[in-house]
């Protein structure tokens, strides 16, 4: 059976950016490791001088940031001094573990104008590696395989399934795969993970008998292992093995509300080092930070 059934809320985040915020919601914090999950655009994005739309620098802690796109190019920098664009079908992997800062520029919209689509998710470090060491990592063609079946082609994210395994590093047992889905086409998900979900980025899919369209993250239970395509589809999968109660305030993640104090005391101080190839501004920490939400699967 499907356990619950989270809808998209829209959010701007500056200048006209919106996103569909998934994870964490009010009664599923997580699933598995995935401690976030936002659904970016789709936007049309005309030439312009305008940076309106750019996310400045801003600091995370204890958690790896998962970029994948559908369309159009976003560029990294971060205070590792990667410089990296994402285009579709890759990945950034950023690893936050102690600290670290980056941006998010949407410079090749601005030259030439884009249709920015793709999804991130934060995925929580376990407790032994919340302090490791920050670490950066881009991965395209045989790093993410690809298979063609059905009506069905899958692109792996991270981590192991459906007999193959990704390029990234991962922290904790789980998996992450787009299914891009021709109308009438069926798909597999994954199972042996003891929390599961899937979320319907475009089109329409029928889970269980019931028809759900995009926008929706389905939380499955042990029984589900099949999903429909209606229409054309692009449809997201993950899971993984729950890893223990986590607290977050703005783009900090911990298992200890100490620590997310003294990242915020950090950054309000100027203590985290901003990237060098983009460090003339920041996000500043909110003006009225909120007591910390726990999350826990």
């Amino acid at each position: 059976m499907i356990e619950m059934v989270i809808e998209q809320r829209r959010r701007d985040l500056g200048g006209g950016f919106e996103v569909g915020r998934v994870l964490p919601f009010a009664k599923r914090r997580m699933v598995g490791p995935f401690i976030f999950f936002d659904h970016i655009g789709p936007i049309d994005i005309a030439p312009s001088d305008d940076r309106g739309l750019d996310v400045r620098p801003h600091p995370h802690i204890g958690l790896s940031t998962v970029s994948y796109l559908f369309a159009g190019e976003i560029m990294h920098r971060d205070s590792l001094g990667y410089e990296q664009p994402i285009r579709p079908l890759e990945v950034n992997w950023m690893t936050a573990g102690s600290g670290i800062t980056h941006s998010e520029r949407f410079e090749h919209a601005r030259a030439h104008g884009d249709r920015v689509h793709g999804i991130q998710a934060w995925v929580a470090l376990p407790v032994d590696q919340e302090e490791a060491a920050p670490s950066f990592s881009h991965h395209s063609g045989v790093d993410l395989p690809q298979w063609n079946e059905s009506g069905v082609i899958g692109h792996l994210i991270a981590g192991s399934a459906y007999g193959l395994v990704a390029g990234s590093v991962t922290h904790s047992p789980l998996f992450y795969a787009h299914l891009d889905m021709s109308a009438g086409s069926t798909a597999e998900v994954p199972v042996g993970h003891k929390e599961r979900a899937l979320y319907v980025a475009t089109g329409a899919v029928e889970v269980d008998s019931r028809r759900y369209e995009a926008g929706r993250m389905l939380v499955l239970g042990a029984g589900i292992s099949r999903v429909k395509a209606f229409e054309k589809s692009a449809v997201m999968v993950l899971g993984g093995e729950p890893i223990g109660e986590r607290f977050i305030y703005w783009n900090f993640v911990s298992s200890s509300k100490e620590r997310l104090a003294q990242a915020a005391s950090d950054w309000r101080a100027g203590r985290m080092k901003l990237p060098d190839a983009d460090n003339a501004e920041f996000i500043p920490l909110p003006d009225q930070p909120k007591p910390a939400a726990s999350a826990s699967s």
